[in-house]
């Protein structure tokens, strides 16, 4: 069954893999090649999706035999919508199916559909911090009182 949902792959793996280094960091570097193990994905597109994030400020990079990829922020002050923002650019609000000017959106066809979905992403998103889904996860290694961070 097909999601409707569509989230692009490289946001896929830059939630999963922070999530992973929320939980199984313990803020020492890992490596991009340990990581793409875990999730059975390519280790290529694993780096060119670290790389964005760290542009971003979202993550480190650092070189050589004890080097690899740590957050660089608090799990507690990392969001979902920082995440997607760095790999696929600003969240859109409304837009058309068709990906064209063809509506002039006051008589969308889907009605209000497409702007309340796209308002409960963007607030699921801004809400959700990577020490929430750490927590989730049973880590809850990089946040300090569980009640603070959404």
């Amino acid at each position: 069954m097909a999601n409707v949902l569509k989230i692009s792959e490289a946001s896929s793996l830059a939630f999963h893999s922070m999530a992973y280094l929320a939980v199984s960091g313990n803020g020492a570097p890992l490596s991009t090649h340990d990581i793409a193990k875990v999730f059975d994905i390519s280790e290529a597109h694993l780096s060119k999706v670290f790389q964005r994030l760290a542009r971003s400020g979202l993550v480190t990079t650092l070189r050589g035999p004890k080097g690899g990829v740590k957050l660089a922020k608090p799990a507690n002050k990392v969001t979902l919508l920082d995440i997607y923002e760095a790999i696929d650019g600003p969240l859109g609000g409304d837009g058309c199916l068709l990906g064209s000017k063809a509506c002039d959106f006051s008589s969308c066809i889907m009605g209000e559909l497409l702007t309340s979905v796209n308002a409960q992403v963007r607030d699921y998103f801004e809400q959700t911090t990577l020490a929430r889904l750490a927590h989730k996860l049973g880590g809850g290694i990089f946040y300090e009182d569980p009640a603070q961070n959404n």
